[in-house]
């Protein structure tokens, strides 16, 4: 885990298209505390014929605060079964990676069922809790994230939960319920700049958080937002400091609760992942030391 405050931590995303050796090897080249692992790229490690061990020996001297990402954590019924099912999978690689926490979302992750929904009042894709009252939406999430957190704290692990702007447990409002309600000690959340704005939190909200619930925060950008269904592959097609989002507002509002844990660079600009990522990376932590530190 990394250990000094304020920790810059590269994202797997922003080299999206190269694998985990390539990560780690662009984290250390530009001088970033740490990085921010996807599921993706270490099973690929592992499907290629590597071994749990040399998985670890890899990641050994590596600071890792988490890795992504566990999607529509609110399932039920038969869906719930291969929900708890990929939870282990992932607390294993999260244990192997010597990562301390794993990423949770709330779904659909699918947007085409949100589009759907809204349209017709249904879908032919998992639909999670779209249709269900409020109150239902937060006890059905926080019973699951409750039995996931269980699950996380027998393997050494906590929870970090993103509530996706689009889904209908969004925004810091539900998040902060949903947690609470769950009642676990090792569960936090991520602020995503980009979800926070596209869900209608603003800076003076996050400024309020309680800096104890504040795991990580994903340091990213956003075009032009004007309500409806927020579409991830449009909207955040952009690079970081490119887009409309004031970075400085936002961190200076994390930075107001007291919160000095890590921070990281998720990226989703198109561009720039066909650029090369060693560059890009650079680029990206010389913005975040002037945000930052």
């Amino acid at each position: 885990m990394v250990e000094r405050d304020n920790a810059l931590v590269f994202h797997a995303t922003v080299s999206k298209y190269s694998n985990v050796v390539t990560d780690i090897d662009i984290m250390r080249s530009v001088g970033f505390d740490g990085v921010e692992l996807t599921s993706t790229k270490l099973q690929a490690y592992l499907d290629a014929g590597y071994s749990s061990e040399d998985l670890r020996q890899l990641l050994a001297s590596v600071s890792v605060p988490g890795i992504g990402f566990l999607i529509d954590i609110e399932r039920q019924g038969e869906e719930a079964v291969a929900l708890w099912e990929r939870a282990r999978a992932l607390f294993n690689l999260a244990t192997l990676s010597g990562a301390k926490g794993v990423q949770v979302l709330t779904g659909p992750v699918n947007v085409q069922a949100v589009i759907d929904w809204s349209k017709l009042g249904r879908t032919n894709h998992y639909a999670g809790l779209l249709g269900y009252a409020d109150d239902e939406q937060i006890a059905i999430t926080a019973r699951n994230l409750a039995v996931l957190a269980d699950m996380a704290k027998e393997a050494g692990l906590l929870l970090y939960l993103e509530t996706l702007s689009w889904s209908p447990v969004n925004g810091l409002d539900k998040s902060l319920r949903v947690i609470e309600r769950a009642e676990r000690d090792n569960v936090r959340l991520v602020v995503d700049y980009w979800h926070c704005y596209t869900s209608g939190v603003t800076p003076d909200d996050v400024a309020k958080l309680d800096k104890e619930l504040i795991y990580g925060v994903h340091v990213c950008d956003s075009r032009q937002f004007d309500g409806g269904i927020p579409m991830e592959s449009v909207l955040r097609d952009v690079p970081t400091g490119a887009g409309v989002l004031d970075l400085k507002l936002w961190t200076d509002a994390v930075k107001a609760t007291g919160y000095t844990g890590w921070w990281s660079c998720e990226l989703f600009c198109n561009r720039q992942h066909q650029q090369n990522g060693y560059l890009v990376a650079e680029e990206l932590k010389n913005l975040m030391k002037t945000l930052v530190l």
